[in-house]
């Protein structure tokens, strides 16, 4: 099993993991064997940062995970979605499959979309956006970002895009503008960077 990820998602955190004072729908989720979400957060060894997704954006729980609690672990790129859906997040992650299969990169769902279609429980909505991960660990051209967004904003919903550098995430939306500084989220915080790909360079 390789290290876990920011946005993989991991089964086998028992509910004794939590906190004495976590919430009573953080402890069903766990004792309902729903997976947790890998956080982009530094650790001591032995542990990974996770979060915990409950009914709406009211349930969310940070906690920490013991490596070797893992029984199962799924990455993004493992996810797709090909079948009929009668919401828009749906639809269009399977209309931009091929344009994101032909730029050869390692790409997957994220967020309600990568939840739902790992466990099959229901929480993409009429209103949802689809959250993307595209693994770049070479540089994108800021140019090809554009061209890449402008596919993208044809799709039934907004889509948003995090580009995994070896250095953090940053949103292809902000890479793809014209601005000096896009913000990087690394594992240290948020930094405002020139380039996302290189050191991390000062905390926004």
């Amino acid at each position: 099993m390789s290290a876990p990820r920011p946005h993989d998602l991991l089964w086998g955190m028992p509910a004794s993991g939590l906190p004495a004072d976590a919430p009573q729908w953080a402890r069903e989720v766990l004792a309902s064997g729903r997976p947790v979400v890998v956080r982009r957060a530094t650790c001591e060894q032995g542990w990974v940062a996770v979060g915990l997704r409950g009914q709406g954006r009211a349930q969310r729980l940070g906690a920490l995970m013991r490596l070797a609690d893992i029984q199962r672990q799924q990455g993004p790129e493992a996810l797709r979605w090909q079948t009929q859906s009668p919401w828009p997040a749906l639809r269009a992650l399977a209309s931009v499959a091929p344009v994101l299969n032909a730029s050869g990169l390692a790409w997957g769902p994220t967020g309600g979309a990568g939840y739902q279609i790992a466990t099959g429980i229901e929480v993409v909505h009429a209103d949802s956006d689809l959250d993307l991960l595209l693994r770049t660990p070479q540089p994108l051209a800021r140019a090809q970002a554009r061209e890449l967004l402008d596919i993208l904003d044809c799709a039934p919903c907004r889509i948003d895009v995090q580009l995994e550098t070896p250095a953090g995430a940053v949103a292809l939306r902000e890479w793809a503008s014209f601005a000096r500084r896009v913000l990087l989220k690394s594992p240290h915080g948020a930094l405002l960077v020139s380039d996302p790909w290189t050191t991390l360079e000062r905390a926004a």
